[in-house]
């Protein structure tokens, strides 16, 4: 991870928030660069940094007895990492690692609990997103127990291209199957027949995203429900880009 210079927020959960809670907020954020796989969070230690994607995608993952390990959180610029700050516990409660490399703006957890004092605004609207938050993290329980791996496939690539806002990114079979708690197997030919319906187009780990609507009728509703819950709660925020 690197530090760059300031750049303005274009995270869209801020971006809901009043004018002078916001400026207030990044006097104190710095633009940092998020590479694949870095690991920001361990499960049960502190939480030194709260972040803010821009670019970047941060999934949230729970590590299993047999050394396996399940996605259960996936966190882009439509909202922040570290809300169980807003319940007064200051470790994490996965381990979080980057999905999508790129930028997003950081925060120290010191001085963003200073700030969280002291927004009203700030408050409301984080707490609102930890609701949602909430709310994804049962869908996914459903969704892994219940839908076939395809419909799961394409909800995820879904989930990936609006918090990164781009149809090109990067991932692994390995990597997917990992977050989806699959054998790599399945993924290779979930992701084959994804492609062969012009939907997807996959060369060595990059990812394109041909036609998201035809992804989306492909995804389980759970992709449905859960962008619904977001702009019902949060206004509409998390476009399809």
């Amino acid at each position: 991870m690197s530090s760059t210079q300031f750049i303005p927020a274009t995270n869209r959960l801020l971006e809901t928030l009043p004018l002078k809670d916001r400026e207030q907020l990044l006097l104190h954020c710095e633009s940092v660069d998020l590479n694949f796989a870095e690991i920001l969070y361990l499960a049960g230690q502190p939480m030194p940094h709260v972040y803010f994607p821009i670019n970047s995608c941060i999934c949230q993952v729970r590590e299993l007895s047999d050394d396996s390990r399940l996605e259960v959180g996936l966190v882009g610029n439509e909202g922040m990492l570290g809300g169980t700050l807003l319940l007064g516990i200051d470790y994490a409660p996965f381990q979080t690692l980057v999905q999508g490399a790129g930028s997003a703006l950081r925060i120290s957890t010191s001085l963003f609990l200073e700030e969280l004092q002291q927004s009203v605004a700030l408050q409301e609207t984080l707490g609102r997103y930890l609701f949602v938050s909430i709310t994804q993290l049962a869908q996914t329980a459903a969704c892994n127990r219940y839908h076939e791996l395809e419909a799961r496939l394409a909800r995820w690539l879904l989930m990936t291209h609006d918090r990164m806002e781009t149809d090109n990114f990067y991932v692994t079979h390995l990597f997917m199957a990992n977050m989806l708690g699959v054998r790599r197997v399945g993924i290779t030919k979930a992701a084959l027949s994804l492609q062969q319906h012009n939907l997807i187009r996959y060369r060595r780990g990059h990812i394109t995203i041909l036609d998201p609507t035809g992804l989306e009728a492909k995804a389980c509703s759970c992709y449905r429900s859960d962008t619904q819950t977001y702009q019902h709660l949060l206004g509409k925020c998390l476009s399809k880009g």
